[in-house]
């Protein structure tokens, strides 16, 4: 951070591949401990240029990430995972100034590297070692099959601006840097003001890593004033925040007339609904008290994913009630996360404490009762020990409501972004589908149930109204990541007030960042844009056979065609016999020739695939290493006694390892019959030595 006049550090920025701080005396904006109340730092973006940010971005940015194939952006983001593990205590330190314990680090630096280690693997794993995505099959639009169709994902020309919430400083930037990093396309971060000093010291980690291309990864602290205005449709945004502020930037002219790609994750009133059957004393019920406790309290219950909402039988509300209270009382230690012992920090700043009691009190004014906590300043303690009630900290009672008309409005529209959830009572499970849904759109829900009927019952009811459902039982309550807790695998989002937008979700979150587009062309021509051999694309038969070539030398396109074998009653009767498979199509004339499918006995098919092994095999040692599979298998034409087969690979999908001396090579396989009818297609996976 560089220093200003009145001796306040300023947050810089990184734009242009280069730290930047406002010239002279400027005011900026606050930044405060939230613990202790002390000014930390300001933040200012004014004199900033953001359209050559953008224009960075846009140039710089995607020209370096365009050099590379998925596998190796794949392999940076694996690189900036293991740099960032190095250096996580520095995040923690800082951290703890936003009043985060141990354990919401955890969630926020060590998620935010998992989210990098995550989409490291899948990029390697799921995607090829390219730079487009094929999206299904292709199409035949011609009957001579000369021109076809299909989708590819390339990806998109500009820039990716997230905006980001200030209770993730550190995961909000990571979840969203990753997907798009992978999918080529260079950030832009505006982090939120009170915790953006984090996001910057770990921007900072991540430019002295130089692990990252020029112009891939740019920091905005401070105002993001007229950001939107230089954005078009090669952009795109991901926003997190309030859904006023979302549907503020929704009506921007280049959202809405000038093609901005936007997604959004707003409000969300989440809900937990307790089963019938998870009565007190059940491992269910013990699941549910401890996961309502740990919503409320971790990350002071900032948490978009935080339960709201409480949703349990009517004839249940006092146990769940007296057991929250309980665990509180019993675990929860409110303080300066510096201080040992201390298990729930104070909110980001004073006002989003003023903030959240000014909804809570809106709450108890429509109908809600206190049944645990208190709106007065709790006792907390302090970084040296001492224990007592801090006026300059933002902290904040765990505070839970019950409500006597489960109906109540406030309860399923108003949200107190913090240590706050409510308790309301059911009828049955079409009422409590019913509650869950005036939610009008949610991130997360739990159902607490170890009864398979109303699991079923419940998950069908709400999913259309959530982007996500843990369903808790005592199977999985020990391994369970939590309500709370989304995941990179799996998508985080929601509809309706929970702002409509979705992220993560494994590669799904990388193509988001890229266009998907309908290609139409002859094979030739889709092979050379795909990098994968169509066919009716040509062939290369030559005089040394595909598998004596190693990756180095091997073509798209290479290919080898066996010759004749035929198929006698006697193999069918002697593979029938070896391996028990005698169904009777292969042992039955009778039996079989009355089959509308078969004209008699006909060969297994797996028989077919051994010989089909057989004609195409190359046996002496090689440069192919290994068979690792098969995939797309279909038997589409029987082969009868006497009938003969062949077999045609070509090298379809060439896929080198960036860090193994081999690579993955499929190959189209055709087997036909002596009459140049296809008998079975499959594509057959092999290892291939560089």
């Amino acid at each position: 951070m560089t220093s200003t006049a009145v001796g306040v550090e300023i947050v810089p920025s990184f734009v242009q591949d280069a730290w930047w701080t406002p010239e002279g005396e400027v005011a900026g904006t606050e930044v405060r401990d939230a613990s202790t109340g002390a000014v930390i730092a300001k933040v200012s973006t004014e004199g900033l240029d953001l359209a050559a940010v953008i224009e960075h971005g846009r140039t710089v940015g995607q020209a370096g990430l365009g050099e590379l194939t998925f596998h190796q952006r794949a392999l940076k983001l694996k690189e900036l995972a293991q740099y960032l593990n190095g250096h996580r205590e520095a995040l923690y330190e800082l951290s703890h100034r936003t009043g985060a314990t141990k354990i919401d680090n955890m969630i926020d630096v060590d998620g935010g590297i998992g989210v990098l280690f995550t989409f490291g693997s899948k990029g390697r794993r799921e995607l090829p070692n390219a730079q487009v995505v094929v999206d299904g099959p292709a199409e035949q639009l011609s009957k001579d099959g000369s021109f076809i169709g299909e989708h590819i994902y390339t990806r998109i020309p500009g820039v990716a601006v997230q905006i980001n919430a200030f209770n993730f400083p550190i995961w909000g930037m990571l979840e969203k840097f990753a997907p798009a990093f992978l999918a080529g396309v260079p950030t832009i971060v505006k982090p939120a003001t009170p915790t953006g000093y984090v996001a910057a010291a770990a921007v900072k980690l991540i430019i002295e890593s130089t692990i990252l291309p020029a112009g891939s990864l740019q920091l905005l602290s401070g105002s993001a004033r007229d950001l939107l205005d230089h954005l078009d449709y090669r952009d795109a945004v991901s926003f997190t925040g309030s859904a006023h502020t979302a549907n503020m930037l929704k009506s921007h002219p280049n959202v809405g007339e000038g093609g901005i790609r936007f997604t959004s994750e707003a409000d969300s009133l989440n809900a937990a609904i307790l089963g019938p059957d998870a009565a007190p004393g059940t491992p269910e019920f013990e699941a549910y008290v401890k996961s309502l406790v740990t919503e409320m309290t971790a990350k002071a219950g900032q948490k978009c994913t935080s339960i709201r909402r409480a949703i349990v039988p009517k004839a249940l509300v006092g146990d769940v009630v007296d057991a929250v209270g309980a665990r509180i009382r019993e675990r929860v230690v409110v303080g300066d996360p510096r201080a040992e012992g201390v298990t729930m920090g104070a909110l980001a700043s004073l006002e989003q404490l003023r903030d959240v009691r000014a909804v809570v009190q809106s709450m108890l004014d429509a109908g809600g009762e206190l049944a645990y906590g208190t709106l007065d300043s709790p006792q907390v303690k302090q970084a040296d020990g001492s224990v007592g009630i801090s006026e300059e900290g933002a902290f904040m009672a765990p505070v839970l409501l019950r409500w006597a008309d489960a109906n109540a409005e406030a309860v399923h529209s108003l949200e107190a972004f913090g240590p706050v959830s409510s308790v309301i009572g059911y009828e049955d499970l079409d009422d409590a589908v019913r509650l869950a849904a005036k939610g009008s759109g949610s991130l997360v829900a739990t159902v607490a149930t170890n009864d398979p009927a109303a699991a079923q019952t419940l998950v069908t009811g709400i999913a259309a109204h959530h982007g996500r459902v843990l369903v808790l039982n005592r199977e999985d309550a020990r391994t369970s990541t939590g309500h709370g807790s989304p995941v990179p695998h799996l998508i985080h989002g929601g509809p309706g007030r929970a702002g409509g937008g979705e992220e993560l979700g494994g590669i799904r979150s990388v193509l988001h960042h890229m266009q998907r587009t309908a290609i139409q062309g002859s094979p030739n021509m889709l092979t050379a844009v795909t990098g994968v051999w169509h066919t009716g694309a040509d062939q290369h038969f030559g005089e040394v056979h595909p598998f004596r070539k190693s990756l180095s030398e091997l073509k798209i396109g290479d290919a080898y065609r066996s010759g004749l074998r035929q198929v006698t009653l006697e193999d069918i009767t002697a593979f029938a016999n070896e391996t028990g498979d005698t169904f009777y199509a292969h042992t039955n004339q009778e039996a079989a020739a009355a089959n509308p499918f078969f004209p008699g006995i006909v060969a297994h098919g797996y028989l077919l695939l051994s010989w089909a092994a057989g004609l195409f095999v190359e046996p002496a040692p090689g440069p192919v290493l290994a068979n690792y599979g098969l995939e797309n298998l279909r038997f589409i034409t029987p082969v009868a006694a006497g009938d003969s087969i062949r077999v045609t690979i070509t090298a379809k999908k060439i896929t080198p390892r960036e860090t193994d001396e081999y690579g993955e090579v499929a190959w189209d396989t055709v087997i036909t019959n002596q009459n140049d009818e296809i008998v079975a297609t499959y594509d057959v996976l092999t290892l291939v030595a560089k």
